[in-house]
């Protein structure tokens, strides 16, 4: 998915929030990951995670085996300049399927 061109259009604000709250006489912290965007810039972006899932990784010569395509949006480039770098990916891997190490699946 090589393409100098952003394919980010409208506005787009990707950020992370850190958070705490004292609960029951102990302090909880937490993070969120807020997307927030105009209507074209969210469909936009909604577009580019349904390429990347649609892409047949099988069929990339530049992604070697055991790789996953990604994309990286840029502060300032891509989206927002109050952004943070992002970087969005498939999760299985080229030739074998397997998704990394660090990857728990959710338990329901």
């Amino acid at each position: 998915m090589n393409n100098s061109q952003s394919k980010i259009t409208g506005h787009l604000d990707i950020f992370v929030a850190n958070n705490e709250d004292e609960f029951e006489g102990s302090l909880e912290k937490w993070q969120d990951v807020l997307i927030h965007g105009d209507p074209e810039g969210l469909r936009s972006f909604g577009k580019l995670l349904i390429e990347l899932a649609n892409l047949d990784q099988e069929i990339e010569p530049d992604l070697p085996t055991g790789a996953r395509e990604h994309i990286h949006l840029q502060p300032d480039l891509d989206i927002s300049k109050s952004s943070v770098q992002v970087i969005a990916g498939r999760l299985d891997a080229k030739g074998t399927g397997n998704f990394y190490d660090r990857y728990i699946p959710k338990t329901k």
